[in-house]
């Protein structure tokens, strides 16, 4: 590889592979998610996902190239990481809260990828395939805020905390005396210290 072409050819085509394998990736998480609001997310951003494969082979034909044979290993490393969790036998809403922070890091991937083939797009003049990877930046990011916003509202049912440091906790809290024993224990000991005083004059 020796042109900036050539580099850009293969960086279009990693993100082609990347969002094809969201689109499998996305629906398997969909079927996962025990909330329907989680559920939603999945299946709207698989369907917009659609449209970013569309786009990208819409850029191949603008620059009159095909794919080459490509594989996205960031992604499939993130896909890996699902799977692996997965295998933790995970309940279904700390499944549902790891999904949607996996879904941020994909994201944020895909968005520091985007911005990089747009500046090689302008810089080389390729405004029309530059225009295509702005519409699916956009939905990056706005899908981005969404996870964000939906991960602040999902609470496991269970902390998870053992019994044991639960145990030590509240020996500790016990051992310890509060903030209000421990002034009134000092306001008397003033008092005592005062009346002493008083008598010795």
């Amino acid at each position: 590889m020796q042109t900036a072409h050539e580099l850009f050819l293969h960086e279009l085509g990693d993100m082609l592979d990347a969002e094809k394998k969201l689109v499998e990736a996305l629906g398997e998480q969909a079927e996962e998610s025990s909330r329907p609001e989680v559920k939603k997310a999945f299946e709207m951003h698989q369907k917009q996902t659609e449209g970013q494969v569309e786009r990208l082979q819409q850029a191949f034909e603008e620059l009159g190239e095909s794919p080459d044979e490509c594989e996205c290993k960031g992604i499939k490393g993130l896909k890996e990481e699902h799977d692996t969790f997965k295998e933790e036998d995970p309940s279904e809403d700390i499944l549902d809260i790891f999904n949607v922070g996996a879904a941020k890091k994909v994201e944020r991937y895909e968005i520091t990828a985007y911005e990089s083939l747009i500046q090689l797009a302008s810089e080389m003049g390729h405004n029309k395939v530059s225009k295509l990877l702005n519409q699916n930046l956009r939905e990056e990011q706005q899908t981005l805020k969404r996870m964000d916003a939906l991960g602040k509202k999902l609470k496991p049912e269970r902390m998870g905390m053992g019994e044991k440091e639960g145990e030590e906790m509240e020996s500790t809290s016990e051992r310890r005396p509060s903030r209000s024993t421990r002034t009134a224990s000092s306001r008397s000991s003033s008092r005592a210290r005062s009346r002493g005083r008083r008598s010795a004059a």
